[in-house]
């Protein structure tokens, strides 16, 4: 319109360093928690699943789709599966944290899957996630803690949320 190209991504979860710690996000949220081991909490029964990728992977598949020829919406994620439980003791053993894993009410609104169909992506952007969740955990584990080591205790969210100074 207007000879304006347009591209349209959809985002999946994406994490990485320099992630706001009190996000809301589940990886976060998570990582927060247990690196200060404090109780990591899920909200519902820890079956419902998420996919997670590392944000450089995320940049090159827009950076793919802002310089291709595709025009039609396109997923960007990685389609690797986790349920919500799995990755609450995933991140407990990467940060060797005492932390339990305590369970909450579930949202309403909170879907039982969130996993990207990322053919199209692969078709027409030759894109895919290259960082294995591992290592792009690796790196923003490191990165929080060393938020941490700066700015002390940090409440990831909910009621008496604390954020460390900018």
């Amino acid at each position: 319109q207007n000879g304006v190209d347009v591209r349209v991504a959809r985002i999946f979860n994406t994490f990485g360093p320099r992630m706001h710690p009190n996000d809301g996000r589940v990886v976060s949220n998570f990582i927060i928690q247990a690196l200060q081991n404090k109780n990591m909490t899920i909200y519902g029964e820890g079956k419902q699943t998420r996919s997670f990728q590392y944000v450089t992977d995320l940049v090159d598949g827009l950076y793919a789709l802002m310089n291709g020829n595709y025009d039609l919406p396109v997923n960007l994620g990685n389609p690797e599966e986790y349920s919500v439980k799995d990755f609450a003791t995933y991140i407990q053993e990467l940060t060797k944290s005492t932390s339990d894993i305590i369970f909450l009410p579930k949202s309403e609104d909170d879907p039982s899957q969130r996993r990207p169909d990322i053919t199209t992506a692969k078709r027409e952007l030759g894109w895919e996630p290259q960082v294995k969740v591992q290592k792009g955990l690796e790196k923003t584990i490191e990165y929080f803690a060393r938020v941490l080591e700066s700015a002390g205790e940090i409440i990831p969210t909910g009621p008496g949320a604390a954020k460390p100074e900018a």
